[in-house]
């Protein structure tokens, strides 16, 4: 039996999916997934005051190999629970976020099938709704509804195929209004939808998947904008994950990406973790920006912007970082809480009471922009 309260990670569910790490017994199972689609559906209803027959909600995954059976039992239990579900396929975490965003979509709540970097045989579930992502309380109240729906469901049949469902491809929406951001930041408004205008022309820019779900990043963001993605690598989905471990924060898939930076004579390299919402970069020498660097680096973009603004950061930066930011930049550096969810919060908490933060920043990759929704992405 599945003890749900364990399935809580913070703001996030995680568990083990599948067999093939000794001494690890599943516990996210298919009848699992599909009590909490069924909860969320209710959480959600209780939360908007909507009936659950007029709520819409979007699932997407990673390249997990239980990706697909996790989505189809989670999509099961949101039509069980009367709510109308789109698969979204492969997507990323961004992406899922946006979906409650775009007029094209504008789901009432979605859910990202991912466990992050985490090895082959986990898996787990990320929530998002109007507000942005859930937080541990919501979590915690999802996780207690589902335990108690799946007791009610013991005596019934839980299929495991996929249901009947409208299809959306998210991704390539996703990708293209991400063209649109930089053609608008480099040509102008009125030039964002050309999709003639190649604003990335000359720069050589190799990107490392890590055989994760942001191969798309190369293909269909950079490329189109006219980026030669050359040397480019581990970008078809593959949930074994063979090359390396897809995690900014890992050594061996950052000296991964650093090589192939050098081996190409790239301008720059990028690597994502398996749902795309963490990132690093390398710059042609092989020169790593990652942990307190990459925070440097886009408050370093950031400040003409944001003068005197206040920088959000995990708890495990360094006084270097504060240095740059304070001496160099003009910033405030606000050293707070580790865990993404913990600075996102605290960076909405300051901008509504005046204090202007245009970013919260953890030294794993995660970081949000007051910009862009406070989107961990």
């Amino acid at each position: 039996m599945t003890d749900y309260k364990k399935l809580q990670n913070g703001s996030d569910i995680r568990g083990i999916a599948c067999e093939g790490v000794p001494g690890e017994s599943v516990n996210l199972t298919q009848e699992v997934s599909c009590a909490i689609g069924q909860a969320f559906v209710q959480w959600l209803s209780e939360k908007t005051g909507k009936q659950t027959d007029k709520l819409r909600i979007g699932a997407g995954r990673d390249s997990r190999i239980t990706g697909e059976a996790i989505t189809a039992a989670f999509l099961i239990g949101v039509q069980k629970a009367g709510a109308a579900c789109i698969d979204c396929g492969m997507a990323s975490t961004p992406a899922m976020f946006m979906s409650i965003v775009y007029p094209e979509t504008a789901f009432d709540g979605s859910c990202m099938i991912t466990a992050s970097h985490l090895p082959f045989n986990r898996n787990g579930l990320k929530f998002f709704d109007a507000d942005g992502g859930l937080d541990k309380p919501d979590i915690k109240r999802i996780l207690e509804l589902a335990e108690a729906i799946a007791e009610k469901n013991k005596a019934k049949s839980s299929a495991a195929a996929m249901p009947e469902t409208d299809h959306f491809d998210l991704i390539s929406l996703y990708a293209m209004r991400l063209r649109e951001k930089i053609r608008e930041a480099t040509a102008g408004k009125e030039k964002a939808a050309d999709e003639q205008i190649r604003p990335l022309s000359g720069l050589h820019i190799v990107v490392d998947a890590g055989n994760g779900a942001g191969g798309f990043f190369a293909a269909q963001v950079l490329e189109p904008l006219g980026a030669d993605i050359s040397g480019s690598q581990f970008l078809d989905p593959d949930g074994h994950f063979p090359n390396h471990q897809p995690n900014p924060e890992n050594k061996e898939a950052m000296r991964a990406i650093c090589e192939a930076t050098k081996a190409a004579k790239a301008d720059l390299g990028l690597i994502f973790d398996t749902d795309v919402d963490r990132m690093s970069a390398v710059f042609s020498d092989g020169t790593p920006v990652n942990r307190d660097a990459i925070i440097a680096l886009i408050s370093a973009i950031l400040a003409p912007e944001y003068p005197g603004s206040t920088i959000i950061t995990d708890s495990v930066t360094s006084d270097r970082l504060t240095d740059f930011l304070e001496k160099k930049l003009g910033l405030k550096h606000l050293c707070f809480k580790r865990g993404y969810k913990n600075v996102i919060n605290k960076c909405k908490e300051l901008n509504a009471a005046g204090t202007i933060s245009p970013l919260a920043m953890e030294t794993s990759g995660h970081g949000c922009l007051k910009e862009n929704y406070y989107l961990d992405d």
